[in-house]
């Protein structure tokens, strides 16, 4: 099975936007399984994440849920997201984007209490870790919060990539200490993510697209002609979807 850990759906028409039938179009395409899918910003949150849940309804054998919270909406609305998206929808886990809604991650303030209601319900959390925002999605911030949730499992999506310089070898430095972290290899290069596979382990690696930013078959083409030859078939199985399996199968438990 293939799982897509990194994929982006919207309500809305242009700017690079798809719809959930644009996705999956490309997801058998590409011979992709499965999809994590959350909202494509910049929109508004909770339409966004309606329109995730609908998908995920419409199509349960190919949508993971993931949903979105933005604390600069204001704490008490992004917490009520969370128990939405969790409670209601109910969702894998919760993203905060630093980049695209400008905080920092691990900010007392704005990002802190909603991070602990992630935590309350035991689902995922997931961060953009991006080279777009180096400073407000460190990992090093990341790890701040990896440290104080130990039993939290943290995604971190783009591990330092999106961007240049990518700051990838931060996020597997920082990584290497705390188990609970999980690194999404989309939109990143191909050194990065062999060398997270290989100081990692296959464990802790996820095969992503970022699509529509990344087109899953170039995603997906990029990931095989990386991985064979350098680690098993058995570990290659992990990355390109067991891992997530077993990560959401977990949350399921």
């Amino acid at each position: 099975m293939i799982i897509d850990a990194d994929t982006h759906i919207s309500p809305l028409k242009g700017d690079n936007r798809i719809s959930v039938e644009e996705l999956i179009e490309e997801m058998d395409q590409a011979g992709v399984d499965k999809a994590l899918t959350w909202l494509q910003p910049p929109c508004t949150v909770a339409k966004s994440n309606e329109y995730v849940f609908q998908s995920m309804k419409k199509y349960p054998d190919k949508i993971l849920g993931f949903g979105w919270a933005d604390p600069r909406e204001g704490v008490d609305t992004a917490i009520n997201n969370v128990k939405k998206c969790v409670y209601d929808y109910g969702f894998y886990g919760v993203k905060l984007n630093g980049a695209q809604n400008d905080y920092y991650i691990d900010d007392e303030k704005l990002a802190l209490p909603v991070i602990e209601e992630i935590a309350k319900t035991g689902k995922i959390l997931a961060f953009h870790i991006g080279a777009d925002a180096p400073d407000k999605t460190s990992p090093h911030r990341a790890a701040k919060i990896a440290q104080t949730f130990p039993g939290l499992k943290i995604l971190l999506v783009h591990m330092g990539g999106a961007g240049t310089p990518e700051i990838s070898d931060q996020v597997i430095e920082v990584a290497q200490k705390y188990p609970n972290m999980y690194l999404i290899g989309s939109n990143v290069s191909s050194r990065a993510i062999l060398k997270a596979v290989k100081t990692l382990g296959a464990e802790r690696i996820c095969f992503g697209s970022d699509m529509p930013f990344v087109s899953i078959s170039e995603a997906l083409e990029k990931y095989e002609d990386l991985l064979d030859g350098e680690i098993t078939e058995k570990k290659q199985h992990k990355i390109m979807g067991g891992n997530i399996k077993r990560l959401f199968e977990f949350q399921k438990s």
